[in-house]
């Protein structure tokens, strides 16, 4: 394409300010044939070769123009949900004060993740993980009244979480793009609209991107609140393990899944024996020697709190504990298991023999124990156990909790149907914080009785270059992305195949501008290369519709249409294939 009608073809700009089209021939967007060495999963893998990333650091990547433009319609998708909601959009700095993190008591809590830094004043400051402290400071002196009440403010904005083992391309990255907002109400009430206001938009954005998602209960983690769901895309490379009920609508993730109490060995209680068990330091190696359900065998761990005071937790042998919910029980207090010499110098007994018997910490025990009658622990003895062992009786619980991870075919905690699990990767989060930030910070109203009162928050978090990676995740095939049209950097990759032919470039041209003029995004393969090589590169690069012109279709007045998604072709007479095109396009999106 010669410069002046590049040029030409630049000046017809979408209501966004972005080209309609580019030519491929000198649009930056550097494919490669081979997989990056350190990318593990399709999402990286296909991000670089396709030209969408490239890495500078470890976790930290340079957005590329094609990854750009999918990216900044995921934030037109975003921003339309919430501007009709109310929400009104701010920007607030990456730089925060140190001192910020302190009054909130997350200084210690975010641990070294939170990138730290001084200035030429030897001030302590901090690269933003997240903005809670900061919206907080602005509402704490400029929200007085009940009547400047409700308030919903969001951005989207570079963040920066130092994390220790950065992996996945931006699924995981340390520096990230996500749109964040915080609600600000005066009762329960409102803070419960605001919450559903943004779920729903939530629902509305990830429906928009044409994506196959799931919304779950979730943890709040280290953001804090009282409740919160997490949005889920669905894929099987996914991180997070996700709780179905196959007869109700149940769902949450596993960190979150409930478990109903379950009752074991109903009955008389046996007597505490101790018997030899040699070589058996596993569950199912003693489940076997003393012939019983490895559900009755009770696991005991030592685990350490962040005042490294002990507890020793009780789990079922068959079961896993949920560390999350371990740490919820214990009040948000981050726990860790000790080290094999801990428990020896704590419990006085080898690890693998602990014993609540006798045990001098506290014992803190999952609810699927209190009703066992003949239980297995250990001695504090190598190779001994005790057999018949029961709660209240032989050992001292203080506290129950359901600890447990959910596992496949589970009674749900709603309705006992049975529980069923699917992979899905974190694209979305919405938390009802309650006045944990508030009450910190000192960010109160006056109410209309004259009284004050914290004001009430929810956070809601969407990753921006995370969602993209996620939908290239979930769809996807051996050649390439296969993009959904709602995100597509571009809608039609227009493929002439003999560009040294004069006529078949005018006519290429003609259609490639009438596209254009029917508002369709078009990215022109202009490009002096060998038919495989185009179409090669139209399946890495994953557009919706590819259009191919070529010398016998023209013979015909027709141009080929291929969509990327289901392989179906279509011959369309090139008079109306823009008319088609739109129509099609238009389907994709409503």
């Amino acid at each position: 394409m010669d410069r002046e009608r590049e040029r030409k073809l630049l000046e017809k700009l979408d209501p966004y300010g972005e080209p309609y089209g580019q030519s491929l021939l000198r649009y930056f967007v550097p494919t490669q044939k081979e997989d990056p060495a350190d990318a593990e999963l399709v999402s990286h893998k296909l991000m670089i070769r396709a030209g969408l990333i490239r890495k500078l650091a470890g976790g930290i990547y340079s957005y590329l123009p094609f990854m750009l433009r999918s990216m900044r319609k995921l934030e037109r998708i975003i921003r339309s949900a919430l501007n009709t909601r109310g929400a009104q959009e701010l920007l607030l700095p990456a730089v925060q004060p140190y001192e910020l993190w302190r009054e909130s008591g997350r200084d210690k809590k975010y641990g070294p993740e939170l990138l730290r830094l001084k200035d030429r004043h030897d001030r302590d400051f901090v690269i933003g993980p997240t903005h809670e402290e900061v919206i907080t400071d602005i509402i704490r002196h400029e929200i007085h009244s009940f009547r400047d009440l409700p308030l919903n403010l969001y951005q989207i904005q570079t963040k920066f979480r130092d994390e220790i083992r950065p992996r996945f391309g931006v699924m995981r990255g340390r520096e990230f793009i996500m749109k964040d907002a915080y609600s600000f109400d005066e009762d329960e009430d409102s803070a419960g609209k605001s919450y559903q206001d943004m779920y729903d938009a939530y629902t509305e954005i990830f429906s928009r991107c044409g994506l196959n998602f799931a919304t779950v209960e979730a943890d709040s983690g280290a953001i804090g609140g009282s409740y919160s769901h997490e949005f889920m895309v669905l894929a099987e490379s996914g991180e997070n393990n996700l709780v179905f009920c196959n007869h109700c609508s149940y769902a949450a993730n596993q960190e979150k899944a409930e478990l109903l109490s379950y009752k074991f060995i109903k009955g008389q209680k046996g007597t505490l024996e101790k018997v030899y068990t040699p070589n058996c330091r596993h569950v199912d190696q003693l489940a076997k020697f003393l012939k019983v359900p490895e559900a009755t065998i009770i696991k005991s761990m030592l685990f350490i709190a962040e005042d490294n005071s002990p507890y020793l937790v009780l789990i079922p042998g068959h079961r896993e504990i949920n560390t999350i919910k371990l740490q919820n029980a214990l009040n948000g207090v981050p726990m860790r298991l000790a080290e094999p010499n801990e428990a020896e110098s704590i419990m006085g007994v080898p690890m693998g023999f602990v014993t609540p018997v006798g045990a001098k910490v506290p014992i803190i025990a999952d609810n699927m124990i209190k009703e066992m009658a003949q239980g297995v622990v250990g001695t504090g003895e190598k190779d001994y156990h005790f057999i018949g062992a029961a709660p209240g009786r032989d050992f001292t619980v203080h506290s129950y909790f359901d600890l447990a991870l959910a596992t496949e075919g589970d009674p749900c905690p709603r309705c006992g149907g049975e529980l069923s699990f699917k992979k899905g990767i974190e694209v979305g989060h919405v938390f009802k914080l309650g006045t944990k930030y508030s009450e910190a910070l000192g960010a109160k109203v006056t109410r209309k009785d004259g009284s004050e009162t914290p004001i009430i928050m929810g956070c809601y978090g969407i990753g921006i270059g995370r969602t993209i990676a996620a939908s290239i995740e979930q769809s996807h095939d051996k050649d390439g992305i296969i993009w959904p049209v709602a995100l597509s950097p571009f809608e039609v990759a227009l493929i002439p195949l003999q560009v040294q032919n004069d006529s078949l470039m005018e006519k290429t041209y003609k259609l490639f501008n009438e596209l254009i003029d029917a508002t369709l995004e078009v990215l022109i393969d202009d490009r002096d290369e060998r038919p495989g090589k185009k179409f090669k590169d139209a399946d890495l690069l994953g557009l919706p519709y590819r259009v191919t012109v070529s010398e016998k279709s023209l013979a015909k007045d027709e141009c080929e249409l291929k969509e990327r998604a289901s392989g179906k072709i279509t011959m369309l007479p090139i008079a109306s294939a823009s008319e088609y095109l739109k129509a099609l396009r238009d389907k994709a999106l409503n």
